[in-house]
């Protein structure tokens, strides 16, 4: 995967791991249950909303909370492509790394893409163009270990294909 493009839905600042799937779904590692109740409790209607390929745009502080791997899986598995926010705990930062999430840090894309926005991702350059728009933003580029993990889906599959 080396770009995404898709529709924009957009969030604001400390948006949780208890908001993007709520600890009452954890009794559960099957990705597709778990995007069945992504951001639940901040958007009812996301999950009917969102289309594969769809981006994930958000402001300061996404993914803080508990450690838990399952928010980047939910939100993979309901069908986002991207998440693009102006800073990310770090720890959901490592995560998505390791389950194959492209995410990406930019604070001028996080503060002035629009929710219903078309963008696309360019992960070799770093580039984030608001298609909607025209305007583009340059956004820290995935370095080429992290492209390949990405690529192979995830850090097991990517330790398994060595």
């Amino acid at each position: 995967m080396k770009s995404a493009k898709g529709t924009v839905h957009k969030y604001g600042d400390n948006v949780d791991t208890d908001v993007i799937i709520p600890a009452r779904y954890l009794n559960t590692s099957k990705a597709e249950e778990l995007a069945a109740h992504c951001m639940e409790d901040i958007d009812a209607d996301f999950v009917k909303k969102v289309k594969t390929g769809d981006i994930l745009v958000a402001t300061k502080n996404f993914g803080c909370g508990s450690s838990r791997e399952h928010a980047p899986i939910a939100i993979k598995a309901a069908g986002i492509s991207c998440v693009i926010a102006e800073t990310f705990a770090r720890i959901f930062y490592r995560n998505s790394i390791n389950i194959g999430l492209p995410i990406v840090e930019c604070p001028e894309a996080a503060a002035e893409i629009a929710d219903g926005d078309e963008v696309e991702v360019d992960f070799d350059s770093g580039i984030i163009t608001d298609v909607t728009t025209g305007k583009q933003y340059r956004g820290q580029a995935f370095p080429e270990f992290m492209q390949k993990i990405i690529d192979a889906e995830g850090l097991v599959n990517y330790i398994n294909a060595k």
